[in-house]
């Protein structure tokens, strides 16, 4: 169980490396702050989703599900600054990418 968490929490920081380096206005301070934002994000995913529900989260894959992942990864920055820096369109481009990315290989943290 826990050995799974670490791997997928892994795999999750390995896939905003790999985003950083394709989509424009996302910028991550290597593997250490790709590791730092990806705990950040799914904190902050994890706080969403206790306080409005399951439906808002990515894996409900609708427009609101996108739009806040979007948001996570925009307010990440501000939480650690100097690990991941991400304009407005990046973190909608960087959602719909790891959108993509996540329905061939989940990293939801769980």
């Amino acid at each position: 169980m826990m050995l799974g968490m670490i791997v997928r929490f892994v795999v999750s920081a390995v896939v905003l490396l790999l985003v950083s380096w394709i989509v424009p206005g996302l910028r991550v301070a290597g593997f250490t702050g790709a590791l730092v934002a990806a705990a950040v994000i799914a904190l902050l995913g994890y706080a969403v989703e206790k306080v409005f529900g399951d439906r808002i989260s990515r894996t409900g894959r609708g427009a609101i599900g996108f739009f806040t992942a979007a948001v996570v990864i925009y307010l990440s920055q501000f939480i650690v600054p100097g690990y991941i820096s991400v304009s407005i369109i990046g973190a909608l481009l960087a959602s719909l990418v790891i959108g993509i990315v996540d329905s061939f290989v989940p990293t939801t943290l769980r």
